[in-house]
């Protein structure tokens, strides 16, 4: 028992210098936050700044919520800095040579615990979003040639994660191949949800579209031309995407390409004369916080039986994202059509985590359940209990993930007469200075009954 109280002992040990805390080991990081989440669902930003827990998924994550809630609460300088310090953490966390050895040691500390205590990488459309937000934060500051330099650094940092993740994804495998549970964990994998195959989900159409925009604002046609026709790949229904396609197809004489934009969406008209063009970002609500559950699954042990086990898992439940009223410019309303679903790329992100995570939870019980084997072995029916009692209580779901995003982007783009307008909506609004020939970019969020923007005015269109 001594024995055995001082190797607990000396594996939470281990997690302390791991900066990791004991929520980790008994909750989840949904329970911990769900505070806040439900305080974003509300509107009420600057109680879930408040109730933000402190850090319990470690720096990068928590600079992101922190992050995404000050940008909301209109607290810029705050939301600037939680981002960069996520960044900067995102940065040295991929540079590191020795990741994989980095990596090794938190799965070792996980392995008689759970996957809460292995360090957080944050899922290729989350790093997206940072770069996103990051590209917000300056143009709300009127520093377009930085947010260029985020929506271009968003493509190299969602590569770099790519590779990491397919790289642990073959490791699973490898590692049920060898232990024989690769049927079994396609029986998990099988009671899941198929979150979709649409592009979508995969990439971001909102950050092609917003890089487009701030390209054509620099005078740069021919990438913004190139961004355009990714956002409208992944968003090919939305006509205010079609029409950026096709008026810089016109400007550019993509002769082809307007042939066959023409014969899908129709011909291309001009603005008139001596309006200026706006554009309105809108985010909408608030994404889904992952869930837990526990499901079944038989595994082999070493001496060739085998037993049923429960796996503690993520998963999102099925919930309705909230309609809103339509947005008002001047004594207009602005007709919006979608630009992102943001739930559906945590639920795909999920779906491709899902087999490395059954892995590592497999080999997880079975190494449990070889611990409590040995007490039980040994006549130490104290020990027995504890371990159980161990096993039980530390086995949590992996529910970590960005959970104050919006939950959609919808996109809405106008030519109007020269002048000042306010983008209204329940009793709220915005200014908005439009001028002839150029663009004027707006940003919103919507949350329960309380919207947030702001408005800038960019370059020639």
């Amino acid at each position: 028992m001594i024995k055995r109280a001082l190797v607990v002992m000396f594996s939470l040990g281990l997690t302390a210098c791991a900066n990791l805390s004991a929520q980790n080991l008994f909750s989840h990081y949904s329970a911990a936050t769900s505070e806040a989440h439900q305080a974003m669902q509300q509107g009420q930003y600057q109680t879930a700044l408040s109730v933000l827990p402190d850090a319990p998924a470690g720096t990068i994550l928590d600079g992101m919520e922190r992050g995404r809630v000050g940008f909301v609460a209109e607290q810029y300088p705050l939301s600037f800095s939680a981002l960069k310090t996520a960044d900067e953490a995102v940065k040295a966390q991929q540079r590191e040579a020795v990741i994989q050895i980095s990596s090794g040691l938190n799965q070792a500390g996980a392995l008689l615990t759970n996957d809460n205590m292995i360090t957080y990488q944050p899922a290729d459309y989350e790093l997206g979003f940072l770069h996103l937000y990051l590209a917000l934060n300056y143009i709300q500051q009127h520093d377009l040639e930085g947010a260029l330099v985020e929506v271009r650094r968003a493509n190299q940092v969602q590569e770099a994660a790519k590779k990491v993740r397919q790289a642990e994804l073959a490791q699973a495998e490898k590692a049920a191949e060898k232990k024989g549970i690769d049927q079994n964990v396609g029986a998990i994998l099988a009671r899941y949800p198929n979150a979709g195959h649409t592009l979508g989900n995969v990439q971001n159409g909102y950050l092609f579209y917003l890089s487009g925009v701030l390209y054509e604002a620099e005078g740069d046609l021919n990438n913004a031309y190139i961004d355009y026709k990714r956002a409208l790949a992944v968003a090919p229904n939305n006509p205010y995407v079609s029409q950026s396609v096709m008026r810089l197809a016109t400007r550019l004489d993509m002769r082809s390409d307007l042939q066959s934009l023409t014969a899908r969406y129709g011909a291309y008209h001009r603005p008139p004369a001596g309006t200026g063009r706006v554009i309105v970002f809108d985010e909408q609500g608030v994404v889904a916080a992952r869930d837990g559950w526990r499901l079944p699954l038989w595994l082999p042990d070493s001496r060739g039986q085998g037993a049923m086990y429960n796996l503690a898992l993520p998963y999102y439940r099925n919930t309705a994202t909230p309609v809103y009223s339509p947005l008002m410019l001047g004594r207009k309303t602005l007709s919006e059509s979608p630009l992102v679903n943001v739930n559906g790329m945590a639920q795909q992100s999920l779906q491709e985590a899902l087999p490395a995570m059954v892995v590592r939870q497999s080999l997880r019980v079975l190494a449990k359940n070889e611990v409590r084997r040995t007490a039980a072995r040994e006549g130490d029916d104290l020990g027995n209990v504890l371990v159980n009692i161990f096993n039980t209580l530390t086995e949590q779901p992996d529910t970590r993930s960005w959970e104050t995003l919006p939950a959609e982007v919808s996109l809405s783009q106008q030519d109007v007469k020269a002048g000042e307008y306010a983008l209204s909506w329940q009793g709220q609004s915005i200014a908005v200075n439009v001028k002839p020939g150029r663009t004027t970019m707006v940003w919103v969020s919507r949350q329960g009954t309380v919207m947030t923007g702001w408005s800038v005015l960019l370059g020639d269109n």
